[in-house]
């Protein structure tokens, strides 16, 4: 990744990463974790990759589609998908429900982010298939290893 800025993004967790109860196969967390991140603005990509590539997560790849996200987590099987829940004209709440409901994925598991909290989006998230969810202001290495810590119904 070149572009190393992250603006509004803080290392720190906070309420807007929530836990889910959803699928239990969690990679070790010993070993690194690779990530495919979806998202319709390029900036952010570039900012978010640099961002979790020195917090340790190995970005495989990155996404501005459905089409295209659906094309990479098949090729790469990353072990989470970063998925922004406004996808441009698409919906990244249907790409979950794409992603979690194929063999495209199997065992990997998506995490939703917007600039927008949580609760902007009612119970839409908890009714999607999706481990949980990240303000992208709040996205880090450490916030993404929580969430899939507290999907083994660890502390995190």
């Amino acid at each position: 990744m070149v572009d190393t800025t992250t603006q509004g993004m803080h290392s720190s967790s906070s309420s807007s990463a929530r836990r889910r109860h959803r699928r239990t196969a969690v990679p070790d967390r010993t070993m690194a974790l690779s990530c495919l991140i979806v998202d319709d603005n390029v900036s952010f990509l570039k900012a978010a990759g640099a961002l979790l590539e020195r917090d340790g997560i190995t970005v495989v790849a990155v996404a501005t589609n459905s089409a295209e996200a659906l094309r990479r987590a098949r090729e790469l099987q990353p072990d989470v998908l970063l998925v922004d829940i406004e996808l441009g004209h698409e919906s990244g709440l249907d790409l979950t429900h794409r992603l979690m409901t194929t063999a495209t994925t199997p065992g990997a598991q998506v995490i939703l982010m917007s600039v927008h909290r949580e609760d902007d989006f009612g119970g839409l998230i908890d009714a999607s298939p999706a481990l949980g969810f990240l303000a992208k202001a709040r996205l880090s290495g450490g916030a993404i290893r929580r969430l899939l810590g507290d999907g083994q119904g660890g502390s995190g």
